[in-house]
């Protein structure tokens, strides 16, 4: 909803989707004009491949690339991306230090990153004081019907430290 509301203009941007899950978020992107690329872990390819193709409008296909990404693995074969977004994916205490790593090597200092999540523990918010360590972070949007916060990062800049 907030992507569809103009949170971001994803018009020709370069974007990718961290722990897309289904996809959705990925596939709102590429019908908001994004060239996307959605990632998930090695076992989670074969639903998510299926899942875009089969939801994704046939000509907005050249929008979209599904590929296997776990994170802090293999980032040499990304680059940076002008939008990065993840839905729900700050929850898991043992893989913060490689979602931070990837969000780094990710972006770029003209990197947008949205994430929506719920903050249901402690740690949750361990992982966002994590990531103001290299990003200014701020809280764009709350929906108190469901909980979600939607945060908005982009690297520090030197003088900001």
């Amino acid at each position: 909803m907030y992507l569809e509301a103009g949170g971001v203009n994803l018009q020709g941007r370069s974007v990718i989707e961290l722990g897309a899950g289904t996809g959705l978020v990925g596939i709102v992107a590429a019908l908001l004009g994004g060239d996307v690329t959605v990632t998930d872990r090695d076992m989670a390819m074969e639903f998510l491949k299926s899942n875009v193709y089969d939801n994704l409008p046939k000509e907005l296909e050249h929008r979209m690339s599904v590929k296997p990404l776990n994170w802090g693995v293999g980032l040499e074969n990304y680059s940076p991306f002008d939008v990065i977004l993840g839905a729900d994916i700050i929850y898991l205490e043992e893989t913060f230090q490689d979602l931070l790593k990837t969000l780094i090597h990710l972006s770029s200092e003209h990197t947008v990153i949205l994430l929506s999540c719920r903050l249901r523990y402690q740690r949750d918010h361990n992982f966002l004081d994590m990531m103001r360590k290299h990003f200014t972070v701020d809280q764009v949007h709350y929906d108190k019907n469901l909980d979600v916060y939607i945060f908005k990062a982009w690297k520090r800049l030197r003088e900001e430290f």
